[in-house]
């Protein structure tokens, strides 16, 4: 269809030469020369315009046709490295879900959102759903830092499937220098958002033969629990297929889900008007294309597109980042519908006197945190800060978990910090658990103060059970080793009791 709109210009130009050809010849049979000398040049000014216009539109076909074959050879590569390793790739889930991701000037949420969307999935979830990342840079050697970085801290992820990486080639994109401005927005807006457009049609084609549904993610999200099972259960819950869009967060371009059949249309409506508007207005076009009638109201066609566009409340991703990804851009958008039900979850933990040498932001206490009322938040930690749960009486601890971080605020998180418990009998302790078999092997180390290490945060958490043989322990510490360069927030403290 793009090829036959020269065609149509072209037909279009003969009929407006005809046309303006009889104009002539009544103006030459009753009117002076200087009106046929006007009609000429409005008719040569015409033509050029004309002319322009196909070349334009021989052009824009040109370059859609050299970004779907681009689209089309990435495909190929990818699927004959799959025929070699079939074991690096799902193959046919229900959900696979896309997040482009930028290089950004100041702060990178891209392991924070990959955390949070795979810590929140079930074991059955995760073998039947898959996280492509789409890094849309061209510099080979930031892609792979990248790429490499993600594959370091989600090997089994990388290894079962769940998480793929894919980059587009240098070639990929056409040349940005002469994008028109538009809708008041400044060149490098426009050409912002006419690669990012580049990007979802990238991913949307990478998808659709990988799973039933596609949800279009971004690089600076958290989800709420359980959140995979509900976008499945509500897309099957609908009454009719004719939904297009289901959407789980009202923000921009996050948590919308589409259905894998219809990835092929959406991507062809976006390439066509790629440089013109950003991506939810295009998307927004294409119901009122499918369903909108011309002669009626503006609220007719509402109705209308609210049985293909359909909204899940309450929001199951909220967005975080601060730093955009168009360069200087800063952004505080918030999904008031996520709400904060996710912020911790209840724990009962043993009585103990809790202590810090960590300085307390505001009302954010440790006392809070460990009673389930609010979480700890404090100010930079250095080597040797500490917090530590002294119980009551000595207790047998079956096992730990404490989280950092929390939704509004990922990147407040523990680093290079270890997890010590203090035995009550300490002689006893050495005893069954410093030595392993007949060489006396050191299985844990002890601090000069009589704490043993069991533990440490990766990731921002720490869990893990407790050696048995210890016996009863008085305390339980958390000890940060390094300086950090971030505030710490201590959003969940999980201390069970043995039976």
């Amino acid at each position: 269809m793009r090829l036959r709109s020269g065609t149509a210009l072209t037909l279009l130009l003969g009929c407006l030469c005809a046309l303006l050809s009889l104009s002539w010849y009544g103006a030459f049979g009753g009117h002076k020369g200087d009106v046929v000398d006007i009609y000429q040049r409005e008719f040569l000014v015409l033509r050029d315009r004309l002319h322009a216009a196909e070349q334009e539109s021989l052009k824009r076909s040109k370059e859609l046709n050299l970004v779907l074959e681009e689209i089309k050879r990435a495909l190929s590569e990818k699927q004959a490295l799959r025929d070699i390793n079939r074991t690096w790739s799902s193959l046919s889930v229900s959900v696979v879900m896309g997040i482009p991701s930028v290089k950004r000037e100041v702060h990178s949420y891209l392991t924070d959102t990959l955390n949070s969307l795979i810590s929140e999935l079930t074991q059955q979830e995760k073998e039947d759903s898959v996280i492509v990342v789409l890094i849309a840079e061209t510099d080979p050697q930031y892609t792979a830092g990248v790429a490499e970085n993600i594959k370091n801290l989600f090997p089994k992820e990388i290894h079962s499937g769940l998480l793929e990486v894919i980059s587009p080639s240098p070639h990929f994109y056409p040349d940005f220098s002469h994008l028109r401005e538009s809708f008041g927005d400044p060149k490098e807006r426009v050409r912002w958002r006419t690669k990012q457009n580049l990007d979802y049609c990238f991913l949307m084609m990478y998808a659709q033969s990988k799973g039933i549904y596609y949800v279009q993610l971004e690089d600076d999200i958290v989800a709420k629990p359980n959140y995979l099972s509900t976008m499945k259960n509500f897309a099957l819950q609908q009454p009719s297929e004719e939904w297009m869009i289901l959407e789980f967060s009202q923000l921009g371009f996050i948590g919308k889900m589409f259905k894998s059949l219809d990835l092929s249309l959406i991507v062809e409506f976006i390439l066509m008007f790629y440089k013109d508007k950003p991506i939810d207005w295009l998307l927004d076009h294409i119901l009122w294309v499918k369903v909108c009638n011309p002669e009626k109201d503006a609220k007719h066609c509402d109705r209308q597109k609210a049985n293909l566009r359909i909204r899940f409340k309450p929001s199951l991703f909220q967005h975080v980042g601060t730093h955009s990804s168009l360069a200087g851009k800063i952004q505080k958008l918030k999904d008031k519908d996520f709400g904060k039900q996710a912020l911790r979850k209840e724990h009962v933990n043993p009585p103990a006197e809790v202590s810090t040498s960590l300085k307390t932001y505001q009302h954010f206490t440790l006392e809070k945190a460990y009673l389930r009322e609010d979480f700890f938040w404090a100010f930079t930690p250095t080597a040797g800060d500490f917090i530590r749960f002294r119980f009551f009486k000595p207790l047998r601890i079956e096992r730990f978990f404490f989280r950092s971080g929390n939704i509004e605020h990922p990147e407040d998180k523990l680093f290079n910090t270890t997890v010590e418990v203090l035995p009550f009998d300490s002689l006893q302790s050495d005893k069954e658990a410093l030595q392993e078999g007949r060489g006396a092997v050191v299985k844990y180390r002890r601090t000069a103060d009589g704490y043993i290490q069991i533990g440490s945060f990766s990731k921002g958490i720490a869990e893990g059970e407790v050696d048995p043989s210890f016996g009863p322990l008085e305390a339980i510490r958390l000890s940060i080793q390094t300086d950090s360069p971030v505030w710490i927030i201590l959003s969940e403290i999980f201390i069970k009791k043995a039976e």
